[in-house]
């Protein structure tokens, strides 16, 4: 029985979700249409693209796109889609390049995507407007270093959609110590499930203790204190940023990384602290220690990236039981090697493939996907703490442990889905 798209907001509760929004190919592509190719999307970070002529290609949704710096230092978002015979004319993942040439029929663009190319031009005499058959450019805008870019020329403007993650975005930048923050590298995979799947972890703080059991057992005791007392702080908790986006804090003492520690400087940066002393002032070692571990909190930029703790996480839908998750690491631009060294050993100790926490949240979800195959409309709870959210100026408050930051995704899923 084929879903009727019209009826698709009363799939979404206040509290709940239909569970064919994990598994309905129907709902996956209208998804794709209004949230992905209609609204904003992230593309990069600025330090992927930081060099005139660099580029990065991806999709969004299902359209291939380049991001490039042009000579004049704008950033660009254009699609990837040659304008004669429409294949694509840019292969690479990433790159420089002075022009970008389609390898069918050899018509060149700049790095702004102006046509500049035509082989034997003979036969287009008055018939070819170079000036109008460009690389087609998307509504691109950036904030604190992230690379957004929309298909909808009408789409409001970056800054009112981030609306209030703008500021959390400011904290998450500050542990680069004073340096620039940029990607070190990445780690990706692909896993069997709905994008919507990993999105949620975002912000749970519910399953740290259950999930990522044995990486609290294997850390340090004071990380392991640190992340188990998720279930019992008042100081942790989640907010509601507007558009859909949330914030779940983990460490009430590392939400703004520019003030005072409450705490003593970890044993485990004690090699690092003398690798350091050697070459800078005690302040900028200080800092440096204070934020090599990243904030202590997740931020959730609705639809596909998440700023979590040390490291960036996207995703990228290829299918309604498929999605390729990309976890980017993070280090200081022109900082200590030492100490980009050790956030890139944090990274690769929870993130990377060898980790212990993303091998354990992949498992997770792949689970939630098998299991939303049983029972069709059954309904997935999204509860937990609704009876203790409140008011907090224009957001909501809840525990870090409660599912507020879910429900606010779905309540912007569901107002973006309905809006014809």
């Amino acid at each position: 029985m084929r879903l009727d798209l019209d009826s698709l907001p009363a799939l979404v509760g206040p509290d709940w979700i239909d569970g064919r929004l994990y598994t309905c190919a129907d709902i996956f592509e209208r998804e794709i249409e209004r949230i992905f190719e209609g609204g904003w999307v992230w593309v990069a970070h600025e330090s992927e693209v930081a060099q005139a002529r660099s580029f990065k290609t991806l999709a969004i949704g299902r359209q291939p796109v380049i991001v490039t710096r042009t000579d004049k230092g704008e950033l660009v978002t254009m699609l990837n889609r040659c304008r004669h015979r429409a294949a694509t004319v840019c292969q690479a993942e990433r790159g420089h390049a002075s022009r970008f040439v389609c390898a069918y029929h050899g018509w060149s663009y700049t790095p702004e995507g102006r046509l500049v190319g035509v082989p034997q031009p003979e036969g287009y005499e008055g018939v070819l407007d170079r000036s109008a058959l460009g690389l087609k450019t998307l509504r691109t805008e950036s904030y604190g270093g992230l690379v957004f870019a929309s298909l909808n020329d009408a789409v409001a403007p970056l800054s009112d959609y981030l609306a209030d993650a703008k500021p959390w975005i400011d904290r998450f930048n500050r542990q680069a110590a004073g340096y620039p923050l940029v990607v070190l590298g990445d780690h990706r995979f692909q896993f069997e499930g709905n994008w919507k799947i990993p999105m949620e972890n975002t912000t749970d703080g519910y399953h740290l203790p259950v999930v990522h059991n044995s990486y609290l057992r294997f850390v340090e005791s004071e990380t392991s204190d640190r992340l188990a007392s998720v279930m019992a702080s008042d100081e942790l908790y989640c907010l509601t940023l507007g558009n859909g986006h949330s914030v779940g804090i983990f460490d009430a003492d590392a939400i703004d990384l520019d003030l005072p520690s409450r705490k003593p400087v970890p044993k485990h940066y004690e090699q690092l602290a003398r690798e350091l002393s050697g070459s800078l002032p005690t302040a900028d070692v200080a800092r440096i220690l204070r934020a090599v571990g990243g904030v202590g909190f997740n931020l959730n930029i609705f639809p596909n990236i998440a700023l979590s703790g040390a490291f960036l996480r996207e995703l990228r839908p290829l299918g309604v039981d498929r999605t390729e998750v990309r976890h980017i690491a993070l280090g200081m631009g022109g900082g200590p090697a030492a100490a980009n060294r050790a956030r890139l050993r944090i990274h690769e100790q929870f993130q990377g493939p060898a980790g212990l926490g993303s091998s354990d949240d992949r498992e997770a979800w792949e689970r939630v996907a098998r299991g939303a195959r049983a029972g069709g409309d059954m309904a997935v709870l999204l509860n937990r703490g609704v009876n203790r959210e409140r008011a907090a100026g224009n957001a909501r408050r809840a525990h870090a442990t409660d599912e507020l930051g879910m429900r606010a995704a779905y309540a912007r899923w569901r107002e973006v889905m309905a809006d014809a």
